[in-house]
């Protein structure tokens, strides 16, 4: 975690765990930061665990007892000669004497680290680690001004220092161990987006995620309030469960991120409602309070977003924080029942690691190895003001770098100014007209789309479970989908259909509508195998005909991909078949068969069917971005007729006895977009053209540049391939498509011939072999198709 640029430490809004203890050669100025405070005991450590054997024994054996005989009662190694304080620079390298007598107890060091002997370098390493934080906290401890915060510092100094002279793993001693409360506040922000935001469209969703993380975030980087402040500001508050939360706090959250010895956890994973209400407050008014005053330094994209949208959240939150009977708090609220099925809800929204907040940057630190002291575990709150940090992973859709100027535009292609151009005056939902929906032109899942939309079906995935309490909403849904099965399905035997919706492997996507089941998917996943097997697929027969059913297998899809599944398997009986090609199934299975035999159940008269899933589609909204499609294609055209609306008087020159004249001398055919064609000989015998095509793919395969485009791009070689390549193309796919008779023009041949080569130079820089290769191939393939009279020399 680096230094904060954010709230000042020590203000009254955000408080200190006391005073920041000064670093051993560092100072401690709050310049310093929590950040380099980290790094340099990183440093230090590193150093001493490149040191010499020897100098290992020496700093371990100043913490471990002493081993002679007589039952010498020293517990360290304490130097006659002491190295002065501050070293001197000019001074040689103090060299390790075994022999050397301890102070104390007058036996060697070699007596007090007779136990470290055959040690492995591992473990050696790991109680040198100790060492350091023992060492940071001694600081701390008389640095800390509370007497709270000091006590715990103390208490896992001695720790610490007994796991050294145990030899053993630090285990704090606690009555309760992490999470302390449940639903965590994690879980809660994630109930709460799901509870008051489910029913916004999807960029809206969007934006309500970004603004959750963006508090979780602010929470794992809060700094407490010691007891003593928080009794002053608020005497009658409880203060003995803030003392509790606070030790927890410091010793599982604050405190680790230094003694990396500790075990460390988010504070938003393993506190609750409890800690939040003490915090909330205070927060939410301190980081409105610093959006204020920072506003000019907002990136534009931003401002809005913090602005407008951030302090309505936490309005809203604050409702549902402080509320007595707000069921996100619930151990019942239906997201930790089951899960929802859409993509945005169905996992709890997670902050990002504290190294990496969502909407903060850090100030840089810079580092010098030489100070390598410590710092206190007092850390500054992270200012959600500045840009993301360095680092930072690419969002998806963001353009890498140079990308536009290493990928020349496929011919043909409209240029992308054109198209935002186009898409900005029909951004309105209200521009793109609503398609009635018994019109043969509407999508088949528009007015289920719709009704979710206004709320009146939801989507669930929900199942029985033998680990959670049960549900009794869950249950009555799970008689329901058995009666939905039983009475479409009626060539299933009851029982056997019973068995399966309330067995804990299968899933059921569930479609309810006023609170009861009117159709789903029974399901069950084989993340292992990659599959997913479909066992039961049903809408209620009074619902059918309104596309719940292709709804229900889009909600399908896009929780399978959040699962990383892409693959569906499934028998369907004669009935069904057309259904499941709908869907986009068909027989040609893509997944191995030593993938699912045994793990799929066989039906007997049925078919098995296959569906590969393509992760950059969103099913659900996938008929809306069609129309946008053609919407905008509509506004293109509409443009291109205005641009050549222009009428041009008729040609008078055959009446003045002219019997010929080129095609482009006529007024206006240029701007319709006509290009003159090469010509050549388009060979009418469907063997001559066979053979002719035959003979120059076989030349072009044959020659020395044509290794790159011998078999089709592997995913694995060249990663996000067909994320850029729309339309792939190369010779082995050519010469399949040559012996089923595919070429019945030169046109079409000489087309997928050019894809090969657009193809490589749009995912290639210029500079690359495979640019190169695809340039020579292409004067090559062109000499020989002028030799075979396919086109004009």
């Amino acid at each position: 975690m680096a230094d904060s640029a954010g709230i000042q430490q020590g203000s009254p809004a955000v408080g200190a765990a006391g005073s920041v203890p000064a670093a051993p050669g560092a100072g401690g100025t709050e310049g310093s930061g929590a950040a380099g405070g980290s790094a340099r005991i990183a440093v230090k450590k590193a150093q001493l665990r490149s040191s010499p054997r020897p100098k290992k024994l020496e700093k371990l054996g100043v913490y471990s007892s002493c081993k002679a005989e007589g039952a010498c009662k020293c517990n360290g190694w304490k130097s006659q000669n002491p190295p002065p304080t501050p070293p001197r620079t000019d001074q040689q390298s103090h060299t390790v004497n075994l022999q050397e007598p301890c102070r104390s107890c007058s036996h060697t060091l070699g007596d007090h680290v007779t136990h470290l002997e055959n040690v492995s370098e591992e473990e050696m390493n790991r109680l040198l680690g100790i060492v350091l934080d023992v060492e940071y906290l001694y600081t701390c401890v008389h640095k800390e001004e509370d007497a709270d915060t000091k006590q715990v510092y103390f208490s896992l100094f001695k720790l610490l220092r007994k796991s050294i002279l145990q030899m053993g793993k630090p285990m704090l001693e606690a009555q309760e161990n992490p999470p302390f409360e449940k639903p965590s506040i994690e879980q809660g922000v994630n109930n709460f987006v799901q509870y008051k935001f489910s029913h916004l469209p999807s960029k809206e969703r969007q934006t309500i995620m970004e603004l959750a993380k963006m508090f979780l975030n602010q929470i794992n980087y809060w700094q407490l309030e010691t007891p003593s402040q928080r009794r002053q500001r608020v005497p009658n508050d409880d203060a003995a469960g803030y003392k509790a939360n606070y030790t927890r706090w410091l010793c599982y959250c604050n405190v680790p991120q230094f003694c990396d010895s500790l075990p460390r956890y988010e504070t938003t994973q393993i506190f609750g409602r409890t800690l939040l209400r003490s915090v909330f407050t205070v927060m939410r008014k301190q980081l409105l309070e610093q959006a204020r005053q920072e506003k000019d330094k907002l990136p534009p994209e931003k401002r809005t977003l913090i602005l407008t949208h951030f302090p309505k959240f936490l309005s809203m939150l604050e409702e549902e924080v402080y509320s007595h009977s707000s069921p996100i708090w619930s151990q019942d609220f239906l997201a930790g029942a089951f899960e929802s099925c859409s993509p945005r809800f169905s996992t709890v929204i997670s902050a990002p690691p504290v190294a990496r907040p969502l909407y903060y940057s850090t100030s840089p630190v810079s580092m010098d190895p030489s100070t390598c002291g410590s710092v206190s575990p007092a850390r500054k709150t992270a200012s959600i003001l500045e840009p993301n940090p360095v680092g930072e992973k690419r969002k998806p859709s963001e353009p890498l770098p140079h990308e536009e100027n290493k990928r020349p535009r496929v011919v043909g292609d409209i240029p992308m100014d054109l198209i935002n151009e186009v898409m900005a005056t029909i951004t309105d939902p209200a521009a793109i007209p609503e398609t009635s929906l018994l019109s043969a032109h509407s999508a088949r899942d528009e007015a289920a789309r719709l009704e979710e939309r206004r709320g009146v079906i939801e989507f669930h995935v929900i199942g029985n479970s033998l680990n959670q309490k049960p549900n009794k909403r869950i249950l009555m849904w799970l008689v329901g989908l058995q009666n939905v099965f039983s009475h479409q399905l009626p060539r299933m035997p009851k029982e056997y259909i019973t068995r399966l919706v309330f067995d804990p492997k299968h899933k059921t996507l569930s479609l309810i509508k006023d609170g009861r089941v009117i159709g789903g998917i029974c399901f069950r996943m084989f993340p292992s195998q990659g599959f997913t097997e479909i066992v039961f697929c049903a809408v209620t027969s009074n619902e059918q005909v309104k596309g719940y059913g292709t709804h229900l297998m889009n909600h399908l899809k896009e929780y399978h991909i959040k699962h990383e599944i892409l693959n569906f398997l499934t028998y369907a009986d004669e009935y069904a078949i057309g259904y499941f090609k709908k869907q986009g199934f068909s027989k040609d299975i893509k997944v191995p068969k030593a993938k699912y035999v045994g793990y799929i159940k066989d039906y007997e008269g049925a078919t098995l069917m296959g569906c590969e899933l393509n992760p950059s589609i969103p099913y659900t909204e996938f008929s809306v971005i069609i129309k946008k499609q053609k919407e905008i294609i509509k506004k293109l055209i509409e443009r291109k007729q205005a641009q050549i609306r222009k009428v041009y008087p008729g040609l008078s020159c055959f009446k003045e006895g002219v019997r010929q004249i080129p095609i482009e001398s006529i007024p206006g055919i240029r701007e319709t977009g006509w290009k003159p064609v090469g010509k050549g000989k388009e060979l009418k015998d469907p063997d001559q053209l066979y053979s002719t095509l035959k003979t120059i793919l076989q030349h072009v395969k044959s020659h020395q540049n044509a290794w790159p485009f011998m078999e089709p791009v592997k995913k694995t070689e060249a990663p996000g391939y067909y994320q850029v390549i729309r339309f792939p193309m190369d010779l082995k796919t050519m010469s399949e498509r040559l012996k089923s008779r595919y070429y019945t023009t030169r046109k079409l041949f000489m087309a997928d011939m050019q894809r090969i080569f657009t193809n490589c130079r749009e995912y290639n820089p210029p500079e690359s072999e495979y640019y190169k290769c695809a340039n020579l191939l292409e004067k090559f393939f062109y000499t020989k198709i002028k030799e075979a009279g396919l086109i004009e020399k």
